[in-house]
């Protein structure tokens, strides 16, 4: 007899970069093609060295590092955010208005657990973040997905039809993933507008807002005087530091909101990584040069890849920006089959959009996720060159 295992849990998919790594048991690379890896948004390189030596300096000379710390985070790194985005997006926010948590994953479940139980509903549009979908089916919260079309721009009067009596929040990821696309300010605005007059929470994940094409503030949010009554924000620190292993994130918020979600990271974490949040802080005072330089570098990597794409016949490029693209591809096999068999032809990791999207929409069957800020210039390169050779 064994032990019952959640239903809930059990009906989730697989990880689904987990389940893309095991297409690679067995699979041996010929000299000179070697894998070429753009299946995970993960900076592959290490923090810049003078990061390094910050924590390692923390580890050495701070015996606070090495204890438990407040729940909600430091409270120098919870200022210095709350410092700078108010500078950023013209908007007033306060130190108790942020929290520290293991990540930006973590940031969403904590506060997906303080607005909806089992039987509410969240709206994603699609294609949506599969880790955002995993978390709502674990807890039996219903995902209605909003569709989003080929423009990949998600409409808030669309989103009002599927608002109903046990819809509890919208969840908007901008620059997303996996699109890519980053949202006009009028569309969150827009959908802000919406959450509001129907009391649902807005949550905005900016996890990729580092390498937003655009300049100035991405949205005047912020700049009601009432954000914190509708709006919750999210970011992640592991891509413009590099401090991906470390798992340091941050939820701006209502001091309210974040008193429920102190209940949730004290039963499940404590406390964030101390030695994260040090590098995090000294990142955000110190690297702001070298940031603006990173963003550089993967706004070279968004035009290689749009330029790749005019070479391939048959391709539909749908997004392009941050660390993605979204295609359409014109194999006939469908895109999972299709996934794996790059692995062998082609030498190529990536993601099918069946991973991305509800089973019973047939376009994810058309479409792949390419996580494009893994490679560089010679990487993109080749890639084109190996998605050009394959024969249809």
């Amino acid at each position: 007899m064994t032990m019952p295992l959640n239903p809930a849990m059990e009906a989730t998919f697989l990880p689904p970069v987990m389940e893309a790594r095991r297409w690679l048991d067995g699979v041996v690379f010929p000299e000179g093609r070697p894998l070429i890896n753009v299946s995970q948004a993960a900076p592959v390189d290490p923090p810049p060295l003078a990061l390094r030596q910050e924590i390692a300096r923390a580890a050495l000379d701070d015996p606070a590092a090495h204890l438990y710390g407040p729940v909600l985070g430091l409270p120098a790194l919870r200022a210095e955010v709350a410092a700078q985005w108010s500078a950023a997006y013209g908007g007033s926010v306060a130190p108790d208005q942020v929290a520290i948590t293991q990540g930006c994953n973590q940031a969403f479940c904590a506060v997906m657990s303080t607005l909806a139980g089992a039987g509410d509903e969240v709206i994603l549009p699609t294609p949506w973040y599969f880790n955002h979908k995993m978390w709502l089916d674990m807890q039996g919260v219903k995902a209605v997905p909003l569709a989003t079309g080929d423009g990949l721009i998600p409409d808030p009067e669309a989103a009002a039809r599927l608002i109903g009596p046990r819809t509890r929040a919208i969840v908007l990821v901008s620059p997303n993933n996996p699109g890519g696309v980053e949202y006009p300010a009028e569309v969150l605005r827009g959908f802000y507008d919406l959450a509001q007059a129907r009391g649902l929470g807005l949550i905005v994940d900016e996890t990729y807002r580092d390498f937003d094409s655009r300049t100035g503030a991405p949205h005047d949010l912020f700049t009601d005087p009432d954000w914190a009554g509708t709006l919750i924000q999210l970011y992640s620190f592991s891509k413009a530091y590099r401090l991906t292993g470390h798992r340091v994130g941050a939820i701006t918020a209502s001091a309210a909101q974040l008193t429920e979600v102190e209940k949730f990271l004290d039963t499940v974490a404590i406390c964030p990584s101390q030695l994260g949040q040090i590098a995090a802080l000294w990142g955000m005072r110190n690297l702001g040069d070298w940031v603006a330089g990173e963003r550089l570098e993967i706004l070279a990597r968004r035009a290689a890849m749009v330029q790749g794409f005019a070479r391939l016949e048959g391709w539909r490029l749908l997004g392009c920006g941050a660390y993605f693209a979204y295609v359409e591809h014109p194999h006939p096999l469908p895109s999972p089959a299709f996934a794996k068999a790059l692995v062998r032809e082609a030498g190529v990791l990536l993601l099918p959009g069946t991973m991305f999207m509800p089973a019973e929409d047939p376009a994810g069957a058309r479409q792949l996720r390419i996580a494009f800020a893994n490679v560089d210039a010679a990487g993109i390169g080749a890639l084109f060159d190996r998605l050009e050779r394959l024969a249809f």
